[in-house]
């Protein structure tokens, strides 16, 4: 996602809001939505082939078509109102297809929201924070308005993270598949994925822990704070989000050490059982209780000089 936001940037419309702060009383405007890794080829390649993950979560290996025609293919585990979305090394093109790649999207629940977010980011310090509009192609060749997005910045080494909208056109378009609007101005995750989660273990993404670079990391800390995320800071320079039921943990690393290192999810039922599934460089384990915890542990990570 990374890769097509940034050939988006081209086109994006910068714009001023008026400030929220006193109208929205401090709420919290941003949860997350979903995050993206990319692993080394073997993991990627299990999980693309792992008949357990289609049966634990609602999996979806999916090619999508965005703005300005380019067209990636992600494996993804889809909750009830959260998500994952994973790659292969070389996936996506550019540094984006580098192993250790990626970024995060934070999404409002009402409209009208992230004009909110916009608005304390400029509070926040960032006087110039970068607004765009992503497209979907469904497959005519007409971009549907897919979701408007704004980052704190467009330079990032390996990890970026953006604020997000769902456009009222992408619901209305019967080939997105969503839902109905619970209430007026509903443009939450809820509503943007299906109910497909039911039939399976997996119910949300709880937890997510990434290793990315200090200038990633502080360019992203802003976006949390104006969208009411909790952060606090970690020795050694990592920091933690919580907010919405999910916790956010960055740990500071060298550019050779960055990556997706661990995803906390819920169940939509306690097993009795653990199970641990190796999934290429990965282990995923299953229980006791309502939780699973998902591992790409760094002494299984491929060489990048070898």
């Amino acid at each position: 996602m990374i890769m097509v936001i940034a050939l988006a940037l081209a086109g994006a419309v910068q714009g001023g809001v008026s400030s929220a702060r006193a109208e929205d009383g401090g709420r919290q405007l941003l949860f997350y939505n979903h995050a993206y890794g990319v692993l080394d080829r073997e993991t990627a390649d299990a999980i693309e082939h792992s008949a357990f993950l289609r049966d634990f979560a609602n999996f979806q290996v999916r090619s999508t078509t965005g703005a300005g025609g380019q067209t990636w293919t992600g494996r993804y585990l889809m909750g009830r109102e959260t998500y994952i979305e994973l790659f292969g090394t070389g996936d996506l093109p550019g540094k984006d297809g580098t192993l250790g790649s990626t970024g995060m999207g934070v999404s409002t629940e009402r409209e009208g929201d992230l004009a909110k977010v916009t608005a304390r980011l400029r509070e926040l310090g960032i006087s110039d924070p970068v607004e765009f509009r992503q497209t979907r192609d469904f497959g005519d060749g007409v971009p549907v308005p897919w979701f408007d997005a704004v980052f704190t910045t467009d330079q990032y080494d390996l990890f970026g993270a953006w604020g997000m909208e769902y456009r009222p056109e992408y619901f209305a378009d019967p080939r997105g598949n969503t839902e109905p609007a619970a209430h007026p101005g509903d443009v939450g995750r809820e509503r943007y994925l299906s109910d497909g989660y039911r039939d399976h273990l997996m119910r949300d993404v709880t937890g997510i822990r990434l290793a990315v670079t200090a200038r990633d990391l502080a360019n992203t800390v802003p976006l949390l704070k104006a969208g009411g995320f909790a952060v606090r800071s970690l020795p050694g320079g990592g920091a933690i989000a919580q907010g919405g039921g999910t916790t956010l943990r960055f740990d500071a690393v060298p550019l050779d050490q960055v990556g997706l290192r661990q995803v906390e999810m819920s169940l939509n039922r306690p097993v009795s059982y653990r199970h641990e599934e190796r999934i290429g460089h990965s282990a995923l384990v299953v229980g006791p209780g309502s939780r699973a915890v998902w591992t790409f542990g760094e002494q299984d990570r491929p060489s990048r000089s070898g």
